[in-house]
């Protein structure tokens, strides 16, 4: 078949559309954001992009077309598909009817560390020798891609609690069979279509209730609001619950966790009964429990605690997760894509104790729906408390923003993080972020850029200043 998906970029849609084409189908697609790494996944493919939206686009002669979700009514290219009366599907139908039904699933949910749990997870397997399949929402970089397609009966996927589509705005994570669901933790997010936390719950026990009774919930009661939803569920969910975390009721639980080496290390206790020891290269206490969530799912899934250990040290991260772009004139630089202000203060702080005694910059774009309004205002303000210095770039798209309600205010967040005794400011762009920061920045510096998108190339652009030096 030829598929042709609208919003080819986004990370979703770039992997299914290397998906499809491995299966053997010719793939097209469109989209006005290009930009890496996406952009360039799609380049090596060999798979056409088209950019921007146009009426004409229709005239590829697709047999399906797929809406991105975030393709909505209006758009030139949808308009011309709705007028042709063509066939058209979501990301998430097509992804469980091509590839998921019939197969053992394994879906990574929760607001936070969905990406990074979902690439450890496909690594562990890959080490345990089932062969997955996988979709990921960014650069596995021990695969070198977002997604596999593989002959084998399992299959690790990222399940997304945003909308399906214009059409469908139940999350796409209801779409994906899960055999096993881990819910690592639930917030308040993605403000431009839930209206309160309560509608997040909802939407998370509704993925619990389709874990089959086979099969595993692996929630993390670390997260109070999952707490919350288990009480409200209980006698509800019909299956084998696995709780872990760090707190002292978790069924699994990560002790001893040890910061100080060159790796991560803890043991892992069950029923509180010393289970196994293991160490990891990423960093933080979250990621402590990203790993501990598939320690769950992988011995569920017959993989030895060897092979586990083994695949933790071989793990090579995800790109855009605490990714070292690189080091020039003793300035490391690292991108993130941290927006939420929770993944925020838990990155600052794990790079706070990564690089004790080291300068910590902190530049930070608030370009997702949510983290452009002001109902993260006050726990911006703290999420920079393991920040030395703050740069907080001007609110991506305000107009647009604007219309959900009333946007970041930067100038009070900035004044707000000053009272801590550190430097704050803000600059309109990536450009004047770089001019600011070329004489300012030192040997022995950490430069940790977060953004969900492009931010203008500030990366690079930072890295150059630094080789002029």
């Amino acid at each position: 078949m030829h598929y042709h998906l609208i919003g080819i970029c986004g990370t979703a849609m770039a992997s299914l559309a290397g998906m499809l084409q491995a299966r053997g189908h010719k793939v097209t697609g469109s989209d006005q954001n290009v930009y890496p790494p996406m952009s360039t996944q799609l380049e090596e493919l060999g798979i056409e992009i088209i950019n921007g939206y146009k009426a004409e686009n229709a005239d590829v002669g697709a047999d399906c077309v797929i809406v991105g979700n975030t393709i909505s009514r209006g758009n030139a290219e949808l308009e011309e598909v709705l007028n042709r009366k063509l066939v058209y599907r979501s990301q998430a139908e097509i992804v469980k009817e091509e590839f998921i039904r019939g197969r053992r699933s394994l879906v990574v949910a929760g607001t936070h560390g969905k990406t990074t749990t979902t690439s450890i997870a496909a690594w562990v397997a890959e080490s345990g020798g089932l062969n997955p399949s996988f979709l990921v929402g960014g650069i596995v970089q021990n695969f070198g891609a977002s997604f596999r397609v593989a002959e084998s009966d399992f299959f690790v996927i990222e399940g997304d609690e945003y909308d399906t589509a214009y059409f469908d705005k139940k999350p796409k994570f209801m779409h994906y069979l899960p055999e096993i669901a881990i819910v690592g933790n639930i917030e308040f997010d993605h403000a431009d279509i839930y209206d309160d936390l309560d509608d997040i719950k909802f939407e998370f026990s509704r993925l619990m209730n389709l874990v089959p009774s086979n099969g595993r919930l692996i929630v993390g009661v670390d997260s109070p609001v999952v707490r919350e939803v288990l009480i409200e569920q209980h006698g509800k969910l019909h299956t084998n619950i696995e709780t872990f975390g760090t707190s002292d009721d978790a069924k699994w639980q990560a002790r001893y966790i040890d910061f100080s080496g060159d790796a991560t290390r803890f043991t892992v206790f069950k029923d509180e009964h010393s289970w196994g020891e293991f160490e990891t290269h990423l960093i933080g206490e979250f990621n402590v429990r990203n790993c501990l969530a598939v320690i769950i799912a992988a011995d569920a899934w017959g993989i030895s605690k060897e092979k586990i250990n083994q695949a933790f040290r071989t793990f090579k991260s995800v790109k855009r997760r605490v990714e070292v772009r690189g080091v020039e004139s003793g300035v490391t630089v690292i991108d993130d894509f941290a927006h939420h202000p929770t993944a925020v203060e838990e990155t600052l702080k794990a790079l706070k104790v990564k690089y004790e005694g080291k300068r910590l910059i902190a530049v930070f774009e608030p370009r997702s729906w949510s983290s452009r309004l002001a109902i993260f205002q006050e726990k911006y303000e703290k999420a920079f408390t393991y920040a030395d210095y703050v740069i907080i770039a001007g609110v991506y798209n305000t107009s647009k923003a604007s219309e959900l309600g009333k946007v970041l205010d930067t100038e009070e967040l900035v004044e707000q993080i000053k009272l801590q005794g550190k430097p704050a400011m803000s600059f309109p762009d990536a450009d004047s972020i770089v001019e600011h920061l070329a004489p300012e920045m030192k040997e022995g510096d950490v430069v940790a850029i977060m953004s969900n998108g492009g931010f203008g190339g500030i990366h690079d652009k930072i890295l150059n200043v630094l080789k002029g030096k």
